[in-house]
């Protein structure tokens, strides 16, 4: 029988789609007479493309709009749900994403990554983003997940002559295979126990005893496992260094953040609305991964002198962060707390890696020592890092990281205590670290030639500051609707 579709609720997503096929058929046909712009046309459509993304999301906000469904009328259950869950991560996504086209900019002015190539594949690859908060089946999620690795592989190895990126890529390539083919075996027993791949008809099926129990059990762990892969949680971490270092900082970026936030929302939406009747079966597991992940990320980390490779395992241990609520999901708004976390740990994150690629731009090893001084030498790019620093750490005036510790902190505090320990813990280990850093930018340093500031990194420094700064002072701003969207 036909559908009707919403056209404005696949909207976000299409757009990025279709400039994403622009970019690459202008890049295709004008090739090199394009750099007469400066070679940034492909940049500047794809912040063009998501800014058109971010309309429709804005018209959909406080609405629940429901297509692809199976029955006539609209009728459940559906594949693509656009509610304010959704249009929640698809802000981070948009913006995220945007930070990145920015970023991006530095690493094509260097001669060795292709603008067209980097764009489409951005666009591609944000495009499956979008799509997985709206999936409410397997199915969907599983190809949406794909969407988005695809076209990071790509991203990784996309720099010319870089021996080290093309290792990046192949990594990143050969562990994302090896977790597809794990969740999807949990997701096939997982199907053949419940006789559906929709999410709210699963847990409907676990809850009135579908079995054989021990086969769903089973595809649980497999389908956790995989997912645990995407979100780079411990054991299933060690691709994480050497491909951000491999990579073009702006990728890096892209994968610590929108890419990450990709595999959180898969596994927020699985445990969450799918196997929410199994939470006695992965509750345990998941919190034996927070805090392996949160551990091993800020240990490793405190070794670190090379910054990217410190941002790279920071990120595993702010992994580990998102995933203590998950520890409580029977508890009611522990879920919300991950997803607050997640929003704001986008935005801070995405401070540090802009800086870090303007950085990267005179000081290629990007060694701690070369940040020496930043703070008197170039006092924009130094405040700018400096604050996301000690947001990151969870201290003032970042008052945003701070709060988003309390909430996941909270969550896990009563039914998880134990864990709730170990972050605390964990929590006095990262600012060593961060404060080593931190401590190199006010230190005083001989005078270095100045940087050159390409103009979309410098607009993502400054964007990111901005929005940290915004959001420091007027919390609610940012965490009121990400809260309430799964509450």
């Amino acid at each position: 029988m036909p559908q009707s579709i919403d056209w404005l609720a696949v909207a976000g997503p299409l757009v990025l789609a279709l400039t994403a096929v622009l970019v690459l058929l202008l890049d295709a046909f004008l090739g090199s007479p394009h750099a007469r712009s400066g070679g940034h046309l492909p940049a500047m459509l794809t912040v063009l493309g998501v800014t058109g993304a971010a309309v429709p999301a804005a018209l959909l906000w406080g609405e629940r709009r429901a297509t692809f469904c199976v029955g006539p009328g609209g009728g459940e259950p559906c594949s693509f749900v656009v509610d304010d869950f959704t249009l929640v991560f698809w802000a981070v996504v948009i913006f995220g994403t945007g930070v990145v086209a920015l970023l991006g900019t530095a690493a094509v002015q260097e001669g060795r990554t292709p603008q067209g190539e980097w764009c489409f594949l951005l666009l591609s690859s944000a495009t499956g983003a979008m799509t997985i908060a709206a999936s409410r089946d397997l199915v969907t999620l599983v190809v949406a997940l794909e969407v988005v690795s695809l076209p990071a592989f790509a991203m990784a190895g996309l720099r010319r002559g870089d021996p080290r990126s093309a290792e990046a890529a192949v990594k990143f390539f050969l562990v994302s295979v090896i977790s597809t083919a794990v969740m999807l075996m949990g997701v096939s027993l997982v199907y053949g126990v419940t006789g559906t791949v929709f999410l709210e008809p699963m847990d409907r099926a676990l809850e009135a005893g579908a079995g054989p129990r021990n086969v769903a059990v089973a595809g649980t762990l497999l389908t956790i496992v995989g997912l645990a892969f995407k979100v780079a949680a411990v054991p299933f971490h060690m691709w994480i260094p050497d491909t951000y270092v491999g990579a073009p900082i702006a990728v890096a970026a892209y994968l610590s953040v929108v890419s990450k936030a990709a595999g959180f929302v898969g596994l927020i939406l699985v445990l969450g609305f799918g196997l929410r009747s199994f939470a006695s079966v992965w509750e345990p597991l998941v919190a034996v991964l927070a805090a392996l992940t949160m551990t091993v990320g800020n240990l490793l980390a405190l070794w670190q002198q090379q910054v990217v490779r410190l941002l790279a395992w920071s990120s595993v241990a702010q992994a580990g962060y998102i995933l203590v609520p998950f520890a409580a999901a029977s508890t009611s708004g522990a879920l919300a707390a991950s997803m607050g976390y997640l929003a704001i740990y986008a935005f801070v994150n995405l401070g540090a890696f802009a800086v870090a690629a303007v950085v990267g731009t005179a000081h290629p090893g990007q060694q701690m020592s070369d940040y020496r001084g930043l703070v008197r030498q170039r006092p924009a790019l130094g405040w700018a890092l400096g604050f996301a620093l000690v947001a990151l750490a969870g201290l003032p005036p970042g008052v945003i990281g701070l709060l988003a510790k309390v909430v996941v902190f909270n969550a896990a505090a009563g039914p998880a205590t134990w864990l709730a320990v170990v972050m605390a813990v964990n929590v006095a280990i990262g600012l060593v670290y961060y404060a080593r850093w931190l401590f190199e930018l006010f230190a005083a340093a001989e005078a270095r030639p100045a940087y050159r500031v390409p103009a979309g990194a410098g607009l993502a420094v400054a964007v990111t500051f901005l929005a940290g700064v915004v959001f420091s002072v007027f919390p609610g701003l940012l965490l009121d609707p990400v809260l309430a969207a799964l509450r």
